[in-house]
């Protein structure tokens, strides 16, 4: 299962913190779309699907949240709490994200643009588009 923490580089002064993100330093893609989930409720999860053909960098700006990313098979939760560290989540895995803190701004660099056809929206679809019985 191919997701990974990836550090950014964060250069601090008495001023404040500047975390830089770049291609292909940090992101291994060519990044075509960012998008910002935020002003989610405590206790309201998003995600809950995934992508045929998309890879994705997720971070938490301000907050936090927890990602759960599954390949039908393995499963891992990562706590995103520091903007200096992304998730890199590779295409084809089932993405949840969970916990959003109050007040959590979640960035999303994509290798695609939006094609909502292009990902499995339900579970029961992932499992068959992975090749797994989805009643067993």
């Amino acid at each position: 299962m191919d997701a990974r923490l990836i550090p950014f580089r964060a250069n601090v002064d008495p001023r404040g913190t500047l975390t830089a993100i770049e291609e292909p330093e940090h992101v291994p893609f060519p990044i075509k779309r960012v998008f910002l989930v935020h002003d989610v409720e405590p206790g309201v999860p998003r995600g809950g699907h995934a992508h045929m053909d998309t890879d994705q960098v997720i971070l938490a700006a301000h907050g936090s949240l927890n990602v759960r990313v599954t390949d039908g098979e393995s499963e891992a939760t990562f706590a995103l709490t520091d903007p200096t560290y992304g998730l890199y989540v590779a295409r084809m895995l089932w993405v949840d994200l969970l916990d959003f803190t109050e007040e959590t701004s979640c960035v999303v660099l994509a290798s695609t643009n939006y094609d909502q056809s292009r990902s499995y929206r339900t579970w029961n679809d992932y499992l068959v588009g992975i090749g797994k019985d989805a009643d067993g």
